[in-house]
């Protein structure tokens, strides 16, 4: 086996050498260009890990039966967090962005049109694998129209393809707990429970209930069905049994990737304001307002926090079945 060299393997001669100033090509010396190219080529390099996390936690769920008793749901779990890692560090990069003046900017921003971070197909690719739906987009009508037709055809493969969230649909509605006998009579407590909990001005929550949890009441347009609402429900409610750890760590995990990915929308949002105003982005798009709007309406995993709604007191909590208890704590011999 040959040695290995740090630069080779690397492959830096490639990297170190693939920052084409346009400032440069017009003899139109701008310092902040080399920082803006590399800060971007960073974005997409951690965009492209992200996609390496994604489809593995995509492969491992859209198996015939996840084990929840085996490492695969920790994989899973370790992944999603890994993501919400990366993301962090993207929010993070626009402190290092937020250096350059709008002055400085001004410098190469003529030159780059119509170049723009809308023509991102990997950040478009990642948000249909998680689950984005085409017609939730905000500005759905254009928002391929600037991309080569080899990345409109990859979004377009991630869109018809099962995502993050139609695989966590399907892997809550076959939470086995309360799917019995004991099911229908412990929903109809924990309802009956849950109104007493309301205040008055509150009251309107019971109907949403219905909406939610009961599969008379369910929306086609909701991307979790009543089963899997109940699932989600209950592992929020009993997180505390040890077999529920690792499905309640799932869902926050999922929960934190929308919160990062919003996160970063915003400060992006707000840096663009800071730099350029109210003028159009150089891609066309109406700059802070496109950005704002997108940010407003792209929640993935909304349903999921909108599940905390229904949560009730620890202290309130129906007591669980007996069986249903002990198949959720450590397996003690006798």
């Amino acid at each position: 086996m040959s040695a290995v060299n740090y630069h080779e393997y690397l492959q830096l001669e490639k990297i170190l050498h693939a920052q084409s100033l346009e400032s440069e090509k017009h003899q139109l010396p701008a310092h902040d260009e080399m920082l803006f190219i590399i800060i971007h080529q960073a974005y997409e390099l951690w965009f492209k890990q992200l996609h390496e996390e994604v489809a593995s936690v995509i492969t491992i769920m859209d198996r015939p039966a996840l084990n929840d008793n085996s490492p695969d749901l920790q994989t899973v779990v370790h992944r999603l967090n890994r993501c919400v890692t990366i993301l962090r560090v993207l929010v993070h990069q626009l402190d290092i962005m937020e250096t350059m003046t709008p002055m400085d900017f001004l410098d190469f921003r003529d030159m780059l049109r119509p170049a723009s971070g809308f023509q991102s197909w990997q950040f478009k690719e990642l948000e249909a694998r998680l689950g984005l739906k085409f017609e939730d987009r905000h500005g759905k009508e254009y928002y391929t129209s600037q991309l080569k037709p080899e990345h409109v055809d990859i979004i377009k493969k991630a869109e018809s393809s099962q995502s993050v969230l139609q695989l966590l649909n399907a892997w809550l509605e076959r939470m086995p707990f309360l799917k019995e006998e004991a099911g229908p009579a412990f929903w109809k407590n924990y309802q009956s429970i849950y109104r007493e909990s309301l205040a008055e001005a509150e009251k309107n929550n019971v109907d949403a209930f219905e909406e939610v949890f009961a599969d008379k009441g369910h929306h086609a347009s909701r991307a979790l069905s009543p089963a899997a609402c109940r699932a989600a429900l209950f592992i929020k409610l009993y997180c505390g049994y040890p077999l529920l750890q690792l499905p309640y760590q799932l869902l926050n995990a999922l929960l934190e990737i929308d919160e990062q990915l919003s996160a970063w929308r915003y400060r992006h949002m707000n840096m663009v304001h800071r730099m350029i105003g109210t003028r159009i982005g150089t891609g066309g798009s109406t700059g802070k307002d496109y950005l704002k709007a997108a940010a407003d309406k792209h929640y993935i995993f909304k349903e999921i926090a909108q599940l905390n709604s229904f949560l009730v007191e620890r202290r309130k909590l129906p007591a669980l079945p007996k069986d249903v208890e002990a198949k959720l704590g450590f397996r003690v011999d006798d």
